[in-house]
């Protein structure tokens, strides 16, 4: 990790260290902060001769070496200090709350712009929509690129930012030059690897954050944090990782509850963790008691579905969805968990 004297590199600057560590076969990918850059080396970064070259530029402040496998994700690298702000709200200062319809039917948009006022005043801080879904079988619905425009709508009335899924490259643009605020990759696609690689370039010089789902079938907790490791690497910081539950299933449960890995990655990562409870248990029912585990277990927040009418509601909606009012006593009582966990400290 190369830090320079000043706030960024030149132009100049840049082509000469991006020549030095081309020499050892290496390459920069500049991580552009909100006051200042650093510069990850890509490659094999133990070369002393390559180091020494760098650290005796001019410009160069220092160079870090990270003994980890996470250069950029790891909580011990430059990026330790990074904080996500989204629509007001710094993660890990307040519990951060994203909430909304699995899938948005362009049939029937009232139903979303009435579950977005309806989550906004139940305490959410951003507003979930499934545009794109990925189904397993062909046949059902995948989305429809109209939804989109519906999700833009209801952050216009509602003022909350968004998040939706996006699955292939072409997604991305599309929801980008739309104003969605946060991109989600989903658990079908954390080990997409292109698809970590296009986001990380495409939202580099934005103020876009990914929410990355875990896989179904991810092993090692290292296995989810190379994944964030992907996107960073690429270019941009602001990554949330999202436990959503594993395989093999849990008798009763749509998936195995996994929001007991979150103290797990804090001592990994500095990147904060939303936990995803509606798809980790797949009941409406279980959803509340889910998302309070989660919290106790350090979360930083949830990303609960809820629609105002669970049974009007297509993809997941009739069988996770909490109504609103449950969705608002779950923030309640989340938010007073939340604040045992983090009391304020007097002078």
């Amino acid at each position: 990790m190369i830090l320079p004297k000043s706030n960024r590199l030149t132009p100049e600057q840049l082509n000469e260290v991006t020549a030095v560590v081309a020499e050892f076969g290496c390459k920069i990918q500049p991580i552009i902060g909100a006051v200042r850059t650093i510069y990850a080396i890509v490659g094999d970064e133990r070369d002393e001769l390559m180091i020494n070259r760098l650290e005796g530029l001019s410009f160069i402040d220092r160079i870090d070496r990270i003994q980890s496998p996470f250069k950029l994700m790891d909580k011990r690298s430059d990026l330790a200090s990074h904080r996500i702000t989204i629509g007001g709200v710094t993660l890990g200062e307040e519990l951060f709350v994203i909430a909304g319809a699995c899938t948005i039917d362009p049939k029937n948009p009232n139903y979303f712009y009435e579950t977005a006022a309806a989550v906004k005043e139940a305490g959410a801080h951003m507003i979930r929509g499934g545009v794109w879904k990925p189904r397993t079988n062909p046949y059902t619905f995948q989305g429809d690129v109209k939804s989109l425009d519906i999700l833009m709508e209801a952050a216009r009335r509602t003022g909350l930012p968004v998040d939706t899924e996006v699955m292939e490259e072409a997604h991305i643009k599309l929801a980008l030059d739309a104003g969605v605020t946060c991109l989600q990759v989903g658990a079908r696609n954390a080990l997409n690897y292109s698809l970590l690689r296009a986001i990380g370039r495409a939202v580099a010089e934005r103020e876009t954050t990914v929410l990355l789902k875990r896989g179904m079938h991810m092993g090692p907790i290292s296995e989810f944090i190379s994944a964030a490791e992907y996107i960073a690497a690429f270019g941009n910081p602001n990554i949330i990782l999202c436990p959503r539950g594993t395989a093999p299933t849990l008798d009763g449960y749509r998936n195995h509850p996994d929001e007991s890995i979150t103290p797990l990655l804090k001592e990994k990562t500095w990147a904060p963790v939303v936990v995803d409870p509606s798809h980790s248990v797949g009941k409406a029912v279980y959803v509340p008691a889910c998302a309070l585990a989660a919290v106790a277990y350090g979360a930083d927040g949830l990303c609960i579905e809820s629609h105002v009418s669970p049974s009007h509601g297509i993809g997941d909606d009739p069988k996770q969805s909490l109504t609103p009012d449950v969705l608002a006593e779950t923030i309640s009582q989340a938010k007073q968990l939340w604040a045992l966990r983090h009391p304020v400290k007097t002078a």
